[in-house]
């Protein structure tokens, strides 16, 4: 399958990717990205995208068979700007799915959150919530969605609050029911990838 990742940068999409070019059941492995990024394979395909032109965005993404969608940013780096932040959350995750659909891309690949809802009054698990419910609206035949809680791992990027969490979480993650307990993020990308695989080899 041809497969191209939004968000490989990323905690999550950073394992994603090295589990992508390294199976072959994916070739080739298309990444999107807003910035030079220093790294080669045989069967990687870098696109330099301006996610705010639709067209550019909808050429990026012509050809694929499965978009991995592992897009997000923070409060702070959108300075508290809850427009901004939903420019970066919502309006790139969805424009991907209308232009993966309206060039015949069958499969979407989504990580939200858990507790995700439309109807919360959470900013973060509403906006969440609606990323996922207009995803699904537009029609792409298949649509997995993984809700991870607190993501174990190394990240580029400190932050700090995340990292107390993740220190304190494992501590009392017995008492927490499953859905909420810590989980690696290296275990969310092989979950993204096992999900598209093995519809496709039980046939």
């Amino acid at each position: 399958m041809h497969a191209t990742i939004i968000g490989s940068t990323g905690l999550i999409g950073g394992h994603l990717l090295d589990l992508l070019i390294n199976d072959p059941f994916f070739k080739p492995v298309r990444i999107l990205i807003r910035r030079p990024l220093d790294i080669s394979h045989p069967k990687l395909e870098k696109k330099l995208v301006d996610f705010s032109d639709i067209e550019s965005f909808r050429l990026a993404l012509e050809g694929t068979d499965v978009i991995f969608c592992c897009i997000g940013t923070t409060m702070k780096k959108m300075k508290g700007d809850k427009t901004a932040y939903r420019k970066i959350d919502y309006d790139i995750a969805v424009h991907a799915a209308k232009l993966g659909k309206a060039n015949g891309c069958e499969k979407f690949v989504l990580v939200s959150a858990v507790g995700a809802d439309s109807k919360s009054r959470n900013f973060y698990l509403k906006l969440k919530g609606e990323i996922e419910e207009a995803i699904q609206a537009t029609g792409i035949e298949s649509v997995y969605i993984l809700r991870p809680s607190l993501l174990m791992g190394n990240r580029k990027e400190f932050r700090a609050g995340e990292k107390f969490a993740s220190w304190l979480m494992p501590l009392f993650a017995f008492l927490l029911p499953a859905r909420y307990k810590p989980v690696k993020a290296s275990e969310v990308a092989k979950a993204m990838v096992n999900a598209v695989k093995e519809p496709v080899l039980k046939n």
